[in-house]
């Protein structure tokens, strides 16, 4: 399992690179004419901490074998889509009703970190 999370977390880190250089170039005017300057970087960022979050459960999950650490990367990569996802689908569509849909995603990041720490107590 520790390569599917190595694998999702690097994609998800150089997609997040990726589209914060256009947030910060390409897209720079469009977002700010709309005021989602803010929203896009921080869907960005945590998309980066979600994806470091990620490689760090493949490479712990080579010493740390308990459950939690491989449910903590499943939190993680479901809360990083959620809540990243919901901030980049308000700048593009203008709905804000999506920003309803983010605190899931945040509350999936946070069991993440939690059920990494578990399983890396509960490890023998």
């Amino acid at each position: 399992m520790n390569k599917f999370f190595l694998q999702i977390g690097a994609i998800l880190a150089a997609l997040s690179v990726a589209l914060g250089a256009f947030g910060a170039h390409a897209f720079k005017a469009s977002l700010e004419a709309i005021g989602r300057t803010d929203t896009f970087e921080t869907a960005a960022r945590y998309q980066m901490y979600g994806a470091l979050g990620l490689l760090a459960v493949g490479i712990l999950s080579g010493t740390f074998k308990h459950a939690f650490v491989r449910y903590a990367g499943n939190a993680l990569l479901v809360g990083t889509i959620i809540f990243a996802g919901a901030l980049y689908m308000i700048c593009a569509t203008g709905v804000t009703m999506w920003g309803a849909v983010a605190p899931i995603g945040g509350t999936c990041l946070m069991v993440g970190w939690v059920l990494l720490a578990f399983g890396i107590t509960k490890s023998k």
